[in-house]
């Protein structure tokens, strides 16, 4: 290096220090300014009624069976068609839920036909100018289009198919695109979360190998499998013998609320690299520790996911301090850093919980989180992939590889 060069290098040292720490000082403060941004109410209201929003498990459907009326604006629960409008919600995966109690005496078939027809008859038939059943990513995107709210079905409890790939793939042929493949109760061929601590209970290491039999159907068949539920080992083996990307339907981060249902953080970056997804519960007792603490000093019976009396409910919504619209937030964000942004989604489970964050009381309430996002920092395109980007794209992966499994033939059994 010559004379020159070298002294206008020493002398330039100084000012490259002070224009890289300027430069760090003006990164920090538009990242602090992200954080505080505050959007202005016009820009909330475009960026959401602008955004497909697809929630991927709403518990109304276990409600409209024993003749409550989704029609009618009522305040006495978290879903109706005037409270979707509101909430902007563009696809909804209606539950199919098939509590344990049916597995006695071989009823859970009977219970999964009725809860099947109370979405296609007490909500989709009975209101047409508002649903129309969706069962592929297309159906979702062209009658969300149309000014309709796509309905879906998932079953919840893989006892429903009663141990026969028989009735999955009828159950598939009635338009069920997702199955969780155990409510809280372990059933003949894969383990529970709700119970791998309970005496008395047969536990089979995870998927038995007729498990692993219904996921590779699910598959052929194009039905997501949902792994919300499950034990952790059920999990790891639905992760590894599925062909295609998994869910998890309405599931929250261990990491920030320790409570078996939801996901470690190994759980989620494996399931984002492998192009799942994880849709974050709404569930107070899922969201905060001080909510979870609580809800163990009440009755088994007021637990998220398990429906009580209302005696018990009201003594649930007594005991248990509810979240917050940060708390939910806090969940996205988490999972965000830990599985990447095409990793996340939205699965409220409203309707089905006795505790719903300060916030997000019900559906009607979704553009409190659209708000909430975009002051985090996400960008309206974060928050499209959030509300339905990621999920569309794992059921167009499941629906290949479905085409793809069917071109060699049908299934052995």
């Amino acid at each position: 290096m010559g004379f020159r060069r070298l002294r206008y290098s020493l002398a330039m040292r100084p000012r490259l220090r002070l224009y890289s720490r300027l430069s760090l000082l003006a990164t920090a403060a538009l990242l602090a300014g992200a954080q505080n941004y505050a959007p202005a109410d016009a820009d909330v209201k475009r960026i959401h009624s602008s955004t497909l929003l697809i929630d991927t498990h709403n518990d109304i459907t276990s409600r409209t069976v024993e003749g409550y009326d989704i029609g009618k604006a009522k305040n006495d629960g978290h879903t109706n068609v005037t409270s979707l409008k509101e909430g902007g919600v563009g696809g909804q995966f209606f539950a199919v839920y098939v509590a344990a109690q049916y597995v006695k005496g071989n009823h859970a078939a009977q219970r999964t036909l009725e809860m099947i027809d109370t979405v296609r008859h007490d909500i989709i038939d009975r209101y047409p100018n508002d649903f129309a059943l969706a069962t592929t990513a297309d159906d979702i995107e062209r009658i969300h289009q149309q000014g309709k709210i796509a309905a879906l079905m998932g079953i919840e409890g893989g006892h429903a198919i009663e141990d026969s790939l028989r009735l999955l793939r009828d159950y598939y042929a009635l338009g069920i695109r997702y199955m969780t493949l155990t409510h809280s109760n372990t059933n003949s061929w894969a383990d529970s979360s709700g119970d791998v601590d309970k005496p008395g209970v047969a536990h089979h290491n995870g998927l038995t190998d007729f498990g692993k039999q219904v996921v590779r159907e699910m598959n052929r068949l194009g039905m997501m499998i949902d792994i919300s539920h499950v034990a952790d080992k059920t999990f790891w083996d639905a992760l590894n013998t599925s062909a295609a990307p998994i869910i998890a339907s309405h599931s929250s981060c261990r990491a920030l609320c320790d409570v078996p249902r939801n996901m470690t953080d190994e759980m989620i970056a494996a399931l984002g690299k492998k192009g799942g997804v994880i849709q974050i519960n709404f569930n107070c007792g899922f969201l905060s520790e001080k909510s979870a603490a609580a809800a163990k000093l009440v009755k088994p019976s007021t637990l998220p996911g398990v429906r009580g009396e209302d005696a018990d409910i009201a003594e649930y919504k007594k005991k248990v301090p509810p979240a917050s619209l940060a708390d939910v937030v806090a969940h996205i964000d988490h999972a965000v850093k830990v599985g990447g942004i095409d990793a996340v989604g939205i699965g409220s489970d409203f309707d089905g919980v006795s505790c719903t964050p300060t916030g997000l009381e019900d559906v009607s309430k979704f553009p409190n989180l659209t708000r909430a996002l975009l002051e985090k920092g996400y960008s309206a395109g974060d928050v499209r992939k959030i509300y339905s980007g990621n999920t569309l794209r794992v059921m167009r992966a499941v629906e290949a590889e479905a085409k793809k499994e069917q071109s060699s033939g049908p299934s052995p059994r």
